[in-house]
């Protein structure tokens, strides 16, 4: 969340730079009213504890001096004092958590980096590999959707998924799978050399959720285990990210570089009415995910290495790609500057996103309070997060089935993957 301090202190910067999300916050200007209020609030409280810590010393000197009814009277004057001096404290209480309430439900300022721009179509692409999008770069029978090369294949079975567990679910079998469980190895193993491997918890708590700005806003889109108050992760940013929660890092462990892999679970709330056939779209997916923490100014150096990263994974995998860099409208709640790289799947004809990756400052950082101190330094400051996706299984899945098929409808495995395939270079119908 953002500092109040900055709301305080440059309150009509703070309001420039989230107007160029789209709009200002209603939130903002509660939370500098709020503020004003909290500091008057809090500046009573304290002048009535000193008065009150003061009187009890005087009522100590009265009853050594003998003069009881004096010191009686003083203590009466405290107590009531003391009433006040609580129910202050309560409201300082109540500010505070509505303060919070509030900060929670603001955006991240974006980075004056990121371009402007009201909706996706003002994204910026910065980069394109591969043939692009032309028809005539496709061949016929590239163009078959992924949906009906796995039906055909039998390493897609839509079909038992859905029975076993409703619309939007997948399942992969024989080759299918063994694609997706090289997918995931391919991506821990390209960061293997940099990134500490991690398998933490797929449920987590509803604290771990805020810290990174899932909750409160996006409670539709997520499951909720309600009868124990814990949530299926819909990446593992959200465990990775709360590894240090409420902790204080020393200078010397930064930059942190984690990865995992795991199953991740997403509802789709707000998918209705859009295209939701095959892998385009599902509720529980395997992805590998790359985070960091870091110091400020090593910040943009760790966005370059991860953008670069995931951007080789997808290029040694032989598929057309291009990268987007998000416009201050398009932006993730929690972002200040996100690169998307998007893979072109001639088959259903679609640009599909498979990585986000995103540069938060410290807006998760002090959500969930994760800290560091400088060597020789007394005093701490939020570290900065990032992350991305290594690699999501099912858009790059479809683009390599639908990019890779042949001509007798076989698919070609690229190089990068054939130490996971046992031997074999190529998925064709088992017979």
């Amino acid at each position: 969340m953002i500092d109040v301090r900055r709301i305080r202190t440059d309150y009509d910067a703070v309001r420039a730079a989230l107007a160029r999300r789209g709009g200002s916050p209603d939130e903002l200007e509660q939370v500098r009213d709020l503020d004003i209020e909290l500091r008057e609030v809090t500046a009573e409280r304290d002048r009535i504890r000193a008065e009150v810590n003061a009187i009890s010393k005087e009522v100590g000197t009265l009853r050594r001096d003998g003069r009881t009814e004096e010191a009686e009277a003083k203590q009466a004057e405290s107590r009531r004092l003391g009433e006040r001096e609580k129910e202050l404290a309560e409201v300082t209480e109540t500010i505070s958590a509505r303060t919070r309430d509030l900060l929670l439900h603001i955006p991240n300022l974006p980075s004056e980096d990121a371009p402007d721009g009201a909706h996706a179509e003002d994204n910026v692409e910065i980069a394109r590999v591969g043939v692009g999008d032309d028809p005539a770069a496709w061949a016929e029978h590239q163009r078959v959707p992924h949906w009906d090369i796995g039906t055909d294949l039998g390493i897609l079975d839509l079909e038992r998924a859905v029975k076993m567990s409703g619309a939007m679910f997948t399942m992969f079998r024989g080759a299918g799978a063994t694609l997706s469980r090289a997918l995931c190895q391919l991506a821990l193993d390209h960061n293997s050399d940099a990134f500490e491997e991690v398998r933490p918890p797929t449920v987590v708590l509803t604290d771990t959720m805020i810290s990174t700005g899932h909750l409160p806003k996006f409670a539709d889109d997520a499951y909720h285990l309600e009868r124990d108050d814990l949530w299926a992760i819909p990446t593992a940013e959200v465990p990775l990210t709360s590894l240090a929660r409420d902790e204080i890092l020393d200078a010397a462990q930064l930059p942190m570089r984690l990865m995992a892999q795991t199953a991740c679970f997403r509802r789709e709330a707000g998918s209705a009415g859009r295209d939701t056939r095959g892998l385009l779209r599902v509720h529980e997916f395997d992805k590998v995910e790359i985070l960091a923490y870091a110091m400020p100014e090593q910040a943009a150096d760790l966005h370059a290495e991860l953008l670069r990263r995931a951007e080789t994974l997808i290029g040694a995998l032989g598929l057309t790609y291009r990268v987007l860099d998000l416009c201050t409208g398009d932006l993730g709640n929690s972002s200040a500057r996100t690169f998307d790289i998007e893979v072109y799947a001639p088959g259903v004809d679609q640009w599909l996103e498979v990585s986000s990756v995103s540069w938060f400052s410290d807006y998760q950082a002090r959500r969930a309070n994760i800290r560091f101190r400088r060597t020789g330094e007394k005093g701490t400051e939020m570290v900065h997060t990032l992350n991305g996706s290594a690699l999501a299984v099912p858009r790059v899945w479809a683009a390599v089935v639908e990019t890779h098929r042949q001509p007798d409808g076989s698919i070609r495995l690229p190089e990068v993957l054939l130490p996971y395939f046992r031997g074999a270079t190529e998925i064709r119908a088992a017979d």
